[in-house]
């Protein structure tokens, strides 16, 4: 009998609890208003595990702190990658790089979406073609590399080349839309677009969110059921429910280029020479050990990544291939390193986010560093709405210094402003839209930071090419451009960018993650490709915390 009071009891504490739990969750525990409740306003909570599944074709990369630009050899004596102290917020990468069959597929829905037969989207379509013209070489046999690479299914699991940094990032935009797009028509939330011939398949997240009326041409039988609220319908009776709103988590996080402080962290993997709370050694490469050979006994000799071993050595002797290809290989041909990602050193170059500058200024910011943020806002006409640019309209376009031209936004999309002074008043971290060359390049860090008057007419820090100009030809009456003539000393400019770790037309040195290189943001080459990021939202990790993490 005691027993059984005691089971009893138990029962109904459990009970009791899970019951309290019930009718708080989707309470306001200070007001005691309900959410999600349209007798109480129907003001919105979302499920807090929303969007913390790990994205497709993506690991997860857990954060902490590490030593960022800790190299073992300088033989540049560039003076680069002083080491520095950083932390690291958690976030998901792609396991690999973006293979040429992935790209190609985003080639061919802006093909889809934006006819280049099509006046008003003549240049779209050829502005995201990988330059295919840099496997050809004016003393080599390459020709059939410029004709293949990219579209034969040969190389269909190869990473992506001839990409320039822009271009990576146009790709990260148009993945965020597709992932999103994707999750909606399989949650039943919009009908599947794909199978309408009737409209275009375009899709953009922002002005999902933002003003849902402006997509899929004005079709409101694509998009006709929400979140449910169990109350009645909105205004639009053919429309049920309420509609997504960002708070509900429904939604992926933008996927992006990695900073360069995610990118070097993610490629050493200390995890795996950490032993509880201290790092045992450091790491010259993806790989724990020193040697770019494997040492175990059934493999010993092998090499752990695709790289230039030297002059005329890109693969090895006929019949005992080193490496295993000549060119990029196919992904996931080496093993992964401690947090799952395949050839972090090697195989290709990657771009990342940052712009380039000789000294990373950690005394200005060591929590999640990058360099480049350009602050801006939703650009908002007379009456009070978000201007969205028209669909149907000529896209507006930039000439690259390269002569290449890019849209400045796609139709459709909604248009972005710097933010102003009056946006950033009286704040105290940060005070401009445009952070790029903060400290390193700005009026502050030259030698007439007391006159601004004279920041103009003074030489600049960096004395990097000028974009070149448009003039008019005297003899042909056409516009042409025409190059910056003046003796210059740097490619350094706002518009280069930093790339990381070793490819395979690279020698050793640069397999080592902490090592960077840079270029303009509009060149591309046959040796740098890309990998994408989104964020970590919630929790750094649901993980328990362990003594050591054992060698792979």
């Amino acid at each position: 009998m005691k027993n059984l009071f005691k089971i009893s009891l138990t029962v109904l504490s459990i009970l009791t609890l899970a019951s309290c739990s019930k009718s708080t969750s989707g309470t306001s525990t200070l007001t005691g208003l309900p959410f999600n409740n349209p007798k109480y306003g129907n003001y919105i909570r979302g499920n807090e595990t929303a969007g913390q599944e790990v994205p497709l074709g993506m690991v997860a990369v857990e954060g902490g702190s590490f030593t960022m630009g800790q190299v073992q050899d300088d033989v540049m004596f560039d003076w680069n990658t002083t080491p520095k102290k950083m932390h690291i917020r958690s976030f998901f990468m792609d396991e690999t790089e973006v293979t040429n069959s992935e790209y190609f597929l985003y080639v061919q829905n802006i093909k889809d979406v934006f006819p280049p037969s099509e006046e008003k989207y003549k240049h779209i379509y050829n502005s995201v073609l990988p330059d295919t013209l840099v496997w050809r070489k004016s003393l080599g046999n390459t020709d059939i590399l410029s004709e293949n690479y990219l579209r034969h299914p040969a190389y269909a699991d190869y990473p992506v080349v001839g990409v320039s940094w822009i271009q990576a990032n146009q790709y990260c935009k148009w993945r965020t839309d597709a992932v999103n797009l994707k999750k909606l028509i399989d949650k039943g939330y919009l009908k599947n677009i794909f199978a309408n011939d009737t409209i275009r398949n375009f899709f953009d997240t922002d002005v999902f969110l933002t003003d849902s009326d402006n997509l899929f041409e004005g079709d409101s039988t694509i998009y006709r059921r929400g979140i449910r609220t169990g109350g009645a319908s909105s205004n639009n009776s053919s429309f049920r429910g309420r509609k997504i709103t960002k708070a509900d988590g429904i939604l992926s996080e933008n996927y992006r280029l990695p900073t360069e402080a995610e990118w070097e962290f993610a490629a050493k993997a200390n995890i795996e020479n950490r032993e509880y709370n201290n790092i045992r050694g450091r790491k010259k490469y993806a790989w724990d050990g020193k040697y770019s050979r494997e040492t175990s006994k059934r493999y010993r000799g092998d090499h752990l990544a695709n790289f230039k071993q030297g002059q005329g050595e890109y693969s090895g002797l006929s019949g005992w291939s080193s490496d295993g290809s000549d060119i990029p290989i196919k992904v996931k041909s080496y093993a992964p390193n401690a947090f799952g990602l395949y050839d972090m050193s090697g195989n290709v170059a990657e771009w990342v986010s940052d712009v380039y500058r000789p000294i990373i200024d950690n005394e200005a910011n060591d929590f999640n560093y990058f360099r480049g943020n350009i602050f801006t806002k939703k650009m908002i006409n007379e009456e009070g709405k978000v201007v969205i640019s028209n669909s149907n309209a000529e896209a507006e376009y930039d000439t690259l210094p390269n002569g290449k031209i890019n849209p400045k936004y796609l139709p459709g999309t909604i248009k972005y402003i710097p933010i102003t002074k009056d946006d950033v008043t009286l704040r105290r971290n940060f005070i401009v839209s445009d952070n790029t060359d903060i400290n390193d390049g700005d009026l502050r860090s030259s030698i007439s930071y007391e006159d601004e008057e004279q920041i103009g007419s003074e030489p600049s820090m960096y004395n990097s090419p000028r974009k070149p100009k448009k003039v008019i030809d005297p003899e042909t009456g056409e516009e042409v451009l025409v190059n910056d003539a003046e003796k210059r000393t740097t490619l350094i400019s706002n518009r280069t960018r930093v790339y990381k770790g070793g490819s395979w037309a690279d020698r050793e040195f640069w397999l080592d993650p902490a090592q960077r290189r840079y270029l303009p943001e509009y060149m591309a080459t046959n040796y740098i490709g890309f990998r994408c990021v989104t964020d970590v939202v919630g929790p750094m990790t649901n993980n328990k915390k362990k003594a050591r993490t054992p060698s792979r």
